[in-house]
């Protein structure tokens, strides 16, 4: 029996401010990553007072002093302003992608390319022109181009003088983005996604909730609101200007696990899969608050500012899928909560992620069973440090982890689940979100910044392929190719040539 439907998206997906490069060309304004330093334990934020004096601070839950203003300073390592260049090779990537046998690829805008300070009247014609291009070429080659439009990477300017999506103005100005892309790539676009893990605001601090203060909280659940009300008013105006399209929103997958059998521990665990899970995504897929969430307001006192025509806005802005992205799983109890230690019915990895290809399909199955909505898995991958030896890069091990959580999407699907595709994450090495590293490379393609961008595919390059060209069935990797083999499949030239 076929194990993946006929259709399936295969493929990988990239984020613009870890991927692109470009920060200061083509009229690009700076986003908040242009500012972010690399640091694995220590990622800073950096800025200069109201006297001019320079600072670095601790970017997780940092606040803008008054009269301050962000700045790029001397001496300080920003790897978010090269990325991996897709900016100068993405004709040679997309070359790479179409040879991989990509069914889709998705992509985010850099919302300061259209908009550099976000607050323009009208796009800037070089941003559109770049995308566009993209957009022509992967269509030409067979791949269907899909496009988040929020990654993070909020234009500097409304964070600095609106407080980023603290503001219901940005919500407007997001608005107007998002229409000047449908607007602009109608035709090219059709697979829409509004925001990038839009639960992660308050599963990034629900991690340790003691150690942040009520404000931090009270931030966190206002900013996502805003994001829900700017996402549920995009999907209406991308449904208006083009029915064909569709449009879903991305949210972090949350599998969770109580850590014993004891009714507490399973209490701690549903509240879990509530407020990272359930909340967000009953509000893109049902338009309203769920019953529970007045609850974890009051346990974390806040006050969500919303307007009866906000809650409109809501009920009317529904998704046609549902997006998200999936690593690993937690387990939670009584006393921590959400992250209750490692299961020890599971792997950890060098960088302390927890395999679980299993908990895929079980959230699938859970997420499914909620909303009836058809579901997509767009970011799924393994970090690790590879190593170069000579031109190959040999990655069995993330060939490994692809291969289980690719079987458990097949068993997903064999379950009922009406699954639209699967993506790598990512396509070729990127900077790490979290870290601002390169050394934790994820991609099936490996870049070499300090030889000017290079591209060499790896070993799961190849495997993929495969992958891809039997829609599922050839999951076993054979004997590594052979670097003769390597060099026939590329036509002998790896090398990094600009876009």
């Amino acid at each position: 029996m076929q194990r993946f439907p006929a259709g399936f998206l295969w493929g990988a997906s990239t984020a613009a401010n870890q991927y692109e490069g470009g920060w200061n060309e083509g009229g690009r304004g700076m986003a908040l990553t242009d500012v972010m330093t690399a640091g694995q334990k220590d990622r800073k934020i950096t800025w200069i007072d109201k006297f001019g004096s320079p600072h670095a601070s601790q970017a997780i839950g940092f606040t803008l002093p008054a009269q301050a203003q962000y700045a790029v300073l001397e001496d300080y390592d920003y790897p978010n302003h090269q990325g991996s260049d897709f900016y100068h090779h993405w004709r040679q990537d997309i070359d790479l992608f179409a040879q991989m046998g990509f069914k889709a690829f998705l992509l985010t805008i850099s919302w300061s390319r259209l908009f550099p300070h976000g607050i323009e009247e009208e796009p800037n014609p070089d941003g559109i022109a770049f995308y566009r291009q993209i957009f022509e070429e992967l269509r030409a080659r067979g791949i269907e181009p899909m496009v988040t439009l929020w990654h993070g990477d909020t234009p500097l300017y409304l964070e600095e003088k609106l407080g980023g999506w603290s503001s219901r103005e940005t919500v407007r100005l997001f608005v107007k983005y998002a229409e000047t892309c449908f607007r602009s790539f109608r035709g090219l676009v059709k697979y829409w996604m509004t925001f990038s893990e839009i639960n992660s605001l308050i599963a990034q601090i629900d991690l340790d909730p003691e150690n942040y203060s009520p404000e931090i909280w009270q931030d966190a659940y206002q900013q996502t609101h805003f994001m829900l009300v700017a996402s549920a008013m995009a999907v209406q105006i991308g449904h208006e200007i083009d029915p064909e399209n569709r449009i879903g929103g991305i949210l972090m997958a949350q599998t969770v696990y109580p850590k014993t059998p004891s009714p507490q521990d399973v209490q701690a665990t549903l509240a879990s899969w509530e407020r990272n899970v359930y909340y967000a995504g009953d509000v893109m897929v049902k338009g309203a608050y769920p019953v529970f969430a007045p609850k974890h307001w009051k346990a974390h006192k806040i006050v969500l500012d919303i307007t009866d025509s906000e809650r409109e806005v809501l009920k009317k802005g529904t998704i046609d899928f549902y997006a998200f992205t999936y690593y690993n799983s937690l387990m939670a109890d009584r006393e921590h909560g959400r992250e209750a230690g490692q299961n020890p019915e599971l792997q950890e990895d060098s960088w302390g992620n927890v395999y679980d290809p299993e908990g895929l399909r079980i959230f699938m199955n859970t997420i499914y069973d909620r909303y009836s909505l058809p579901v997509f898995v767009v970011e799924n991958g393994l970090g690790s440090q590879d190593v170069l030896e000579g031109d190959r890069i040999r990655d069995p091990y993330r060939i490994e982890f692809l291969k289980k959580h690719i079987n458990q999407v097949a068993l997903a699907i064999q379950d009922g689940i009406p699954v639209l595709g699967y993506l790598v994450w990512s396509a070729a090495d990127l900077v790490s979100n979290s870290t601002g590293e390169r050394s934790k490379r994820y991609g099936l393609i490996h870049v070499d910044m300090k030889d000017g961008g290079r591209r060499r595919p790896k070993d799961s390059f190849y495997w993929y392929r495969d992958v891809i060209a039997s829609n599922g069935e050839k999951l076993e990797c054979e004997t590594a190719q052979s670097d003769d083999r390597q060099d026939q499949d590329m036509g002998g030239d790896t090398e990094a040539a600009a876009g």
